[in-house]
């Protein structure tokens, strides 16, 4: 049955678009705090003093003249990951996972030159895949290495963990897998699977592809329940951490966790989709109200974490 009264959505306690933008992003979320989280540099600076670790910066190229300092830092590197400062939806970012001879090799393995490499920098520069279609900065990181537990289940790309944020609280969590209709990137629009995680434990609950429910991975073929996320805890309050850093009340937290160095914020987003709620089952809603109904606020990422362990656990 692909359609639902909205009656049973509000019974759900689904949070619509217009609901979102209303009651929880223009309430929220200060407008003075949208150029930190929209701007992948300048989150990385604001997110560093509260003890949240990101993919190491090798590069930032500001100007047209630097992108020639980029041919010579690149040369003894075999991976990386060239980003637009302030392009959302995964635009604009390109992923470079080895080398063959001259030639730099992609996630989705097509092979590219660094003369094409350069004319995405110029491109970024120009603004191609920024907000506003304003001039932008690029930003050149170290690649995050996956770890094997999580990789497995991804097509090509590396796998993230999308983290609801409200007033602190994280309420409400998804696993992103990149899928050969996504090419590689985790963005459910494009066809990524959204894997719902239980709050109170990381555990997987049930799967979506084009808002459909899935069992299966599309292309790995990996069963998708039963996943389990390490060190959850610790990536909760890292996600609960960023409201500090932010001010924002309303927020999805991206993450990966690098096999090395171990969770890593990729981005933050001021108005994060809704999808979350399809990979969950489950509406936005009801847990939103939950905390807005406190009438003792917990004050330390770590008392939030608990709180919302417990409340919205289901294990």
């Amino acid at each position: 049955m692909d359609w639902i009264s909205p009656r049973k959505l509000r019974k759900l306690g689904i949070l619509n678009m217009n609901r979102r933008n209303v009651d929880y992003i223009a309430r929220y979320n200060e407008r003075a705090s949208y150029p930190l989280v929209d701007n992948k540099l300048k989150t990385k600076l604001a997110v560093s003093e509260y003890g949240v670790k990101t993919p190491e910066l090798l590069q930032v190229v500001r100007q047209q003249h630097e992108i020639s300092h980029f041919r010579e830092m690149a040369e003894g590197l075999a991976g990386f990951a060239i980003k637009p400062a302030k392009g959302s939806g995964g635009k604009g970012i390109t992923v470079i996972t080895g080398r063959d001879g001259d030639d730099y090799i992609k996630a989705s393995g097509a092979r590219i030159s660094v003369a094409m490499l350069e004319r995405h920098l110029t491109n970024i520069l120009a603004g191609l895949y920024s907000l506003a279609g304003t001039p932008d900065v690029a930003i050149v990181e170290d690649l995050v290495q996956s770890t094997p537990s999580l990789a497995r289940y991804s097509f090509q790309g590396v796998p993230d963990i999308r983290i609801i944020i409200f007033q602190g609280y994280p309420v409400m969590a998804m696993l992103r897998l990149a899928t050969k209709d996504s090419d590689g990137k985790a963005n459910l629009h494009q066809g990524a699977v959204g894997v719902g995680l239980d709050v109170g434990t990381g555990r997987s609950l049930n799967a979506v592809q084009f808002n459909r429910p899935i069992k299966l991975h599309p292309d790995t073929g990996l069963a998708l329940e039963n996943i389990q996320i390490d060190s959850w805890e610790d990536m909760l309050e890292m996600a609960s951490r960023c409201y500090e850093a932010t001010g924002l009340g309303y927020m999805g937290v991206d993450l990966v966790v690098d096999a090395y160095k171990g969770p890593l914020l990729l981005e933050l987003n001021a108005r994060p989709g809704l999808a979350i709620q399809m990979a969950n089952g489950e509406g936005l809603l009801p847990r939103l109200r939950n905390i807005e109904a406190l009438k003792r606020p917990h004050f330390s990422p770590r008392e939030r974490v608990q709180y919302a362990m417990g409340a919205f656990g289901k294990f």
